[in-house]
């Protein structure tokens, strides 16, 4: 898939929101209940301690299309922001969260917004709808990667470092029988990336 650096419409314009290829961006305002500015700082200080929680990482990759996410009060106390990256369709992320613990800290954390239906309501849609603002410009660092494809990338470049440091790839690469496969240029880019 071709990049549209920053410029791209959503690929689902039935939903606001920008793409840059495969990447989209997610970005809701809402304003805070009076006097509960303090109750939701203290539910997103329990959010990042629990960003370390097993069964929300778990969650998350299960999921497998959050790049990430941030969570913001601002306004003296009386705005919040959530802004997130994700792959595919707008409808499936919100779906998919739904069906997770991550849905239930999003009820948690929402609570606290005028409004704010529940995470399992069939009206939520309509209410992220309603509080998004799309990005003017959106640019993603790696616009052509899902997360899907950044796990395997991860989890190639893990193996392929511990073959490197074996004593009989050192031996392999060192055998005058392999001689005409290590000088190929593609092999040797491969071992230039590897010791970049």
């Amino acid at each position: 898939m071709t990049a549209t650096t920053g410029a791209g419409r959503s690929a689902h314009p039935e939903r606001p929101g920008r793409s840059d290829g495969v990447c989209s961006e997610f970005t809701v305002f809402t304003k805070i209940k009076p006097g509960e500015a303090d109750a939701l700082r203290e539910d997103l200080a329990t959010l990042a301690d629990a960003a370390d929680d097993e069964r929300v990482h778990a969650a998350v990759r299960q999921i497998g299309t959050l790049h990430d996410a941030r969570h913001v009060i601002f306004d003296n106390d009386t705005r919040f922001m959530f802004a997130s990256v994700f792959d595919g369709s707008w409808d499936t992320y919100i779906d998919d969260f739904a069906k997770t613990v991550v849905g239930d800290r999003f009820d948690k954390v929402f609570s606290h917004s005028e409004g704010f239906p529940g995470v399992k309501d069939p009206g939520v849609k309509d209410w992220f709808v309603a509080h998004q603002a799309p990005a003017g410009v959106f640019v993603s660092a790696y616009p052509d990667l899902t997360v899907q494809q950044i796990f395997k990338d991860q989890r190639v470049d893990d193996a392929f470092q511990e073959v490197l440091d074996t004593p009989e790839f050192r031996a392999a690469l060192d055998n005058p029988a392999n001689g005409e496969l290590v000088a190929t240029p593609a092999f040797q880019k491969l071992l230039e990336e590897a010791s970049a």
